[in-house]
């Protein structure tokens, strides 16, 4: 199967995020015309609005990276919001995009979707074989009937709709904002910030042995723009890096791109949340996509950014 970008319309849903954007970057160069529509343009949280919309712009081929997120502690305290909003937005799109024909769809999961303890690295169908995180099963949970629906399409009218499960992600356009932001960007602004100040020491929650994959942003684009055009499959496909990292080891490697040395301080009243998340993504691999940059040179061009854009603004 193949599907040329050339000359459709591609409407990212959720350009405005991290992945989201990466993804309308990335587009750039496939020939196609990128749909863009802010909040202020389409609430998709209003069926009536994206169905109107939709209706008006009759795109051939969506990405759908529009979601509610955040870490451990936002998933937490918000558990309802977590499950409704996500539920709402994708329901609304997929609905959206069925009376409008269209043609492709991309849905963005999350390897949260995955059992606690999944046997590693984790495939495809581990999906709904055990016991979700408790700390985001909201997140999870909606994220899976998301792929469930797409499923539901393909089966029932024969959509060329897919899924793909993206890892653990970091890069230009992420959340700092240390009650709501993941691992990686908060510990990259807990770094700057002990810098600034001079503080010897910097907190990580749990104990720091907890396994990790991470990809930067830019790399799943390319990989999503990949899958856009090479697979067309009932079930959804993870996208990795294939390599992972302790949370101790990430740290270690923010404070030397950082250029700031402090004790780390492990606070084991936080939750460590899964013990290892490692995805296989070898039918991604096979497929011949396997562009992921190492880890140290992602964190090193996302702190680049991170001064000239959250820092400067603050």
């Amino acid at each position: 199967m193949a599907y040329p970008l050339e000359g459709k319309k591609v409407w990212v849903a959720g350009h405005r995020g991290m992945v989201g954007g990466a993804v309308a970057r990335r587009l750039e160069s496939e020939n196609c015309e990128i749909l863009l529509a802010g909040r202020e343009v389409v609430d998709l949280s209003d069926q009536s609005a994206v169905r109107e919309w939709m209706a008006a712009n009759r795109p051939d081929c969506i990405v759908v990276a529009a979601a509610k997120v955040g870490g451990i502690h936002a998933n937490n305290s918000a558990p309802v919001d977590f499950l409704q909003s996500n539920l709402i937005i994708q329901n609304n799109i997929l609905a959206a995009a069925h009376e409008n024909d269209v043609q492709r769809l991309l849905f963005l999961g999350s390897s949260c979707i995955y059992p606690k303890f999944a046997d590693q690295p984790i495939r495809e169908d581990s999906l709904l074989t055990g016991p979700l995180e408790p700390t985001n099963e909201w997140y999870a949970i909606a994220k899976i009937a998301g792929i469930k629906l797409c499923q539901a399409y393909r089966k029932q009218y024969g959509r060329d709709w897919i899924s793909a499960m993206p890892t653990n992600l970091y890069g230009p356009g992420d959340n700092y904002d240390l009650e709501t932001s993941h691992v990686l960007p908060a510990l990259l602004r807990k770094f700057h910030e002990a810098k600034k100040s001079g503080s010897s020491q910097v907190t990580l929650w749990g104990s720091g042995s907890p396994l990790r994959e991470f990809l930067h942003c830019d790399d799943l684009a390319d990989a999503l723009v990949f899958v856009l055009k090479k697979y067309s499959e009932y079930e959804h496909i993870n996208v990795g890096s294939g390599s992972e990292v302790t949370i101790r080891e990430l740290a270690e490697t923010i404070a030397e791109v950082v250029g700031y040395e402090a004790e780390l301080v492990f606070d084991s009243s936080k939750p460590d949340g899964t013990p290892r998340k490692l995805m296989d993504s070898s039918r991604l691999s096979q497929l011949g996509w396997a562009n992921a940059r190492p880890i140290r040179i992602g964190i090193k061009d996302t702190y680049r950014v991170f001064l000239e854009t959250f820092e400067r603004s603050t």
